[in-house]
């Protein structure tokens, strides 16, 4: 299948993917907004037919338009992704089509970019096919051995660079076997193996890369879990003195299994109550006055979410949360701010953790900042800003931080609540943003008010 070089992944005109989602318009498509609605309506669930085509229509867009465009940002001429049935690497897992749920066998594919403003070729070197995405690049029966198939390929082409998935840094980029760079190496002629470079970053700017179609989906896909945040923290799901911590991950787990809806990992629910130190979880009874924290995702359409949220429980005659609460909650959304405005197209995570930490020093705030990219996966690829372990700086956050890329904006601040006999207590926030170059923004919106929980 071949690609027109004009195309470019960071370019594609958003009107352009409202026009890719018109025939399906049963799946909202929301603008970005800062403000965040309360316990907001659910919105529509797809039947899972009509999920397919949207993932086969975005994986499309990626393909068509992300991967010349960082193939040709990168210098590389041919990238090879391999990987076999049940062990496939993030990158193959991506570019499978809606019915391909695993490689099958051993999936090999062929991304060649031959220059001199021809259209970039995407070949398969497998047995099945690929959802029409990759044009089938090998018949066995001509050429049993696969490898030898692709090396035929590579001589064919007389690409002037080959990347591989090698990386000693990030899983991302790391996924080619030992025994399969041993077998690609091995069928190489001599001539083409001193070629053979890492595809580290190539990997991580195909996955963290948000296209067009995918941001016009995003903040219904962020909805959904606000919408689920919210009903967990009311009284449909909480009974003052009777549920537990657990009773509401598992409340979780079981309205996303009813709905159809998957997550990428096991939601939290803590609770911190005056006069007990930590975060209480498990069986620990949900009590008046207590403040809730939950952190939670979902998988939808192949994007994630990720977003941690506080509530309050009302006593009897209370009417909001006391003052230091609050005023711990409005502490983090400046820290969140901070964050945003230290973001910079070329800057370093480490570096983005280091204005964002000062800028918090400077306004006497005690923060905790471990942000991180979100998209294809939860924890997705591309710059580290800082780990709840490591607030100094990491060679995982020494990547450039990029535009058109998505984010989760996490992080903790303390404070001395006096309410509370001056107990320190954390105030963690996350919110799923968006960063075009320029501005970072709430896929939609963020919470600056605490959820009550009434008593009665």
């Amino acid at each position: 299948m071949r690609i027109g070089r004009t195309a470019r992944a960071s370019i594609l005109a958003p009107a352009f993917a409202i026009l890719l989602l018109a025939p399906l318009a049963a799946q909202p498509v929301l603008p970005l907004t800062e403000t965040e609605e309360a316990a907001p309506a659910m919105p529509p669930i797809l039947p899972l037919r009509e999920r397919a085509r949207i993932v086969d229509r975005l994986l499309k867009e990626r393909l068509e338009t992300v991967i010349p465009a960082i193939m040709r940002e990168q210098g590389v001429q041919m990238w090879i992704v391999a990987a076999r049935e049940y062990f496939e690497d993030p990158v193959t897992a991506s570019m499978l089509d809606a019915e391909s749920f695993h490689a099958r066998r051993r999936t090999i594919f062929v991304v060649y970019d031959p220059g001199a403003g021809k259209p970039v070729e995407r070949l398969t070197v497998s047995r099945y096919g690929l959802g029409g995405q990759f044009a089938p690049a090998w018949d066995p029966d001509r050429q049993p051995d696969q490898w030898q198939a692709v090396a035929d390929i590579v001589a064919a082409r007389n690409p002037k660079s080959i990347a591989v998935n090698t990386s000693a840094l990030t899983a991302f980029g790391d996924g080619m076997t030992k025994s399969q760079f041993d077998a690609l190496m091995a069928a190489l002629p001599l001539a083409y193996r001193g070629r053979v470079v890492s595809g580290e970053t190539l990997s991580v700017r195909w996955l963290e890369a948000r296209t067009p179609a995918e941001m016009a989906l995003y903040p219904g896909i962020v909805r959904m879990a606000h919408a689920l945040i919210g009903e967990a923290f009311s009284r449909k799901v909480i009974t003052p003195g009777k549920t537990t911590a657990d009773d509401v991950v598992w409340w979780y787990r079981q309205r996303m299994s009813d709905l159809g809806i998957d997550t990428w990992f096991q939601p939290s629910v803590g609770i911190q109550r005056q006069g007990a130190n930590g975060m209480l979880e498990g069986d620990t009874v949900i009590q008046l006055g207590d403040l809730l924290w939950t952190d939670f995702g979902i998988t939808y359409l192949r994007l994630n979410t990720d977003t941690q949220h506080l509530a309050y429980v009302l006593k009897p005659g209370e009417r909001a949360a006391p003052a230091g609460l609050r005023n711990g909650l409005a502490d983090t959304n400046r820290v969140q701010d901070f964050l945003r405005a230290a973001f910079r197209t070329g800057s370093s995570g480490n570096a983005v953790l280091a204005a964002t930490r000062a800028a918090a020093s400077r306004a006497g705030i005690d923060a905790s900042v471990y942000s991180h990219p979100i998209g294809l996966h939860g924890h997705g690829a591309g710059a580290a800003i800082g780990f709840w372990d490591n607030q100094n700086g990491d060679e995982r956050g020494a990547y450039a931080i990029r535009p058109s890329t998505a984010w989760s904006v996490e992080m903790t601040t303390y404070a001395a609540v006096p309410e509370w006999g001056g107990q320190r207590v954390d105030f963690r926030a996350e919110e799923d943003a968006f960063f075009d170059g320029r501005t970072v923004r709430f896929i939609d919106g963020r919470q600056t008010a605490i959820t009550l929980i009434p008593s009665g």
